[in-house]
């Protein structure tokens, strides 16, 4: 059964190879946004660098709420996304997870014929695979400063664990 799952997953990488590389990109920032949000204790949630930036769980809130709306525009949907609304550690782990559950069918689903198809984003029209580059780059983005409030705090990143 599971030679069968491996050579169905060959097949749709091999002739969607546009949507199979912005799946693999997804899944490894997501691992890391979790984690990260996971690793900072609840009393550092508050903590921001300086009073011009987002606390960390800001941040947290930012990545769920931004990555939501995006899935959805692909998705053709409307959410409400209200993950700004909450500040407790617990809430924005939930709020972040709700956002990548949200978000997992949408590129498990994407195939390359389908990523061309335009939408509309703010003021933009790219395509659909175009926008879940944007959030996966996004992500990235919110992560490299989140990386860095864990250092400040003395927290080695998810991304560098078991590095030299």
């Amino acid at each position: 059964m599971a030679a069968v799952f491996f050579s169905a997953t060959v097949l749709i990488s091999q002739n969607n190879p546009f949507s199979a590389d912005a799946r693999q990109h997804y899944a490894l920032i997501k691992t890391n946004l979790l984690k990260a949000a996971e690793k900072m204790p609840e009393e550092n949630y508050s903590f921001r660098t300086t009073s011009q930036v987002r606390t960390f769980g800001e941040m947290i809130a930012h990545v769920a709420d931004a990555q939501l709306r995006m899935c959805a525009v692909v998705k053709g949907e409307q959410v409400s996304a209200n993950a700004a609304s909450k500040t407790s550690k617990a809430d924005l782990v939930a709020a972040l997870k709700a956002s990548f559950d949200y978000c997992d069918p949408v590129y498990a689903s994407m195939t390359d014929a389908a990523a061309a198809s335009q939408v509309k984003w703010a003021r933009w029209e790219m395509s659909k695979l175009g926008l879940l580059n944007w959030n996966i780059s996004h992500d990235n983005e919110m992560y490299g400063i989140i990386a860095g409030y864990l250092r400040i705090k003395g927290l080695v990143p998810p991304s560098s664990e078991g590095r030299p």
